[in-house]
């Protein structure tokens, strides 16, 4: 993989598909989130469902999303992810293009249908995907050494990229690393080409990750929602 670049101040999200919010959680607000973002013992990450208490401590994330998606934007699926010593792993360059649903129906567009932690999930019609957007909220620093999220600028702007072009391009592209302090947000562009490093200096490494979308869902359909 090329060297990274770093200069985050110069992405934002209509070009790049790509923006930084630094410290974007007050004390108080990342305080709460640090409280609510437990794991189980040995686990890399965990699906998080509707009715954990959650919900209540999005302020900052809401915002930030209403501001990029409209008012009607709202938190649809939600992950904590902790990679640390002990749970330092990789993930290869690749599009999010599944959705978390409360059940499965059978609907014109919708497939590839699977349930993961007890949560169904589905692919999507591609452009329901290109209007999404992601949040990640960053609980503990991610530097250079410790894991950053890695994008292809840009790659939003491709469409649904095939699974045997992904390492061409992702190679013939200047990766960029989403370098963030505790209480920052990153936002992407659901469909952006993304992946993750093992750390080369593990240090505890959590983040919320939180799928918006403004969209309803046809033929009755239902986010699974936070």
């Amino acid at each position: 993989m090329p060297a990274p670049a770093f200069h985050a101040d110069r992405l934002s999200l209509e070009s790049d598909g790509a923006e930084h919010f630094p410290a974007a959680l007050g004390a108080a607000e990342l305080e709460a989130l640090d409280r609510a973002s437990t794991l189980a013992p040995g686990k890399p990450g965990r699906r998080l469902e509707p009715g954990m208490g959650l919900r209540a401590l999005l302020g900052g994330p809401d915002a930030i999303a209403a501001s990029l998606l409209g008012p009607a934007a709202r938190p649809v699926r939600a992950m904590l992810l902790d990679k640390n010593r002990g749970r330092n792993w990789a993930l290869g360059w690749h599009q999010d293009r599944t959705i978390a649903l409360r059940a499965r129906r059978p609907v014109h567009g919708f497939g590839a249908w699977t349930v993961k932690a007890g949560i169904v999930h589905a692919e999507p019609p591609f452009p329901l995907l290109e209007r999404m957007l992601t949040l990640r909220v960053h609980l503990d620093p991610a530097g250079p050494d410790n894991a950053p999220l890695m994008i292809v600028p840009g790659s939003h702007r491709l469409g649904r990229i095939a699974e045997p072009d992904i390492p061409g391009i992702a190679e013939r592209h200047e990766p960029f690393a989403c370098l963030a302090d505790a209480g920052d947000i990153w936002a992407y562009a659901s469909t952006i080409l993304h992946a993750s490093e093992r750390a080369s200096a593990p240090a505890r490494r959590r983040v919320l990750q939180l799928s918006y979308s403004a969209d309803d869902l046809p033929g009755g359909l239902e986010w699974l929602g936070v």
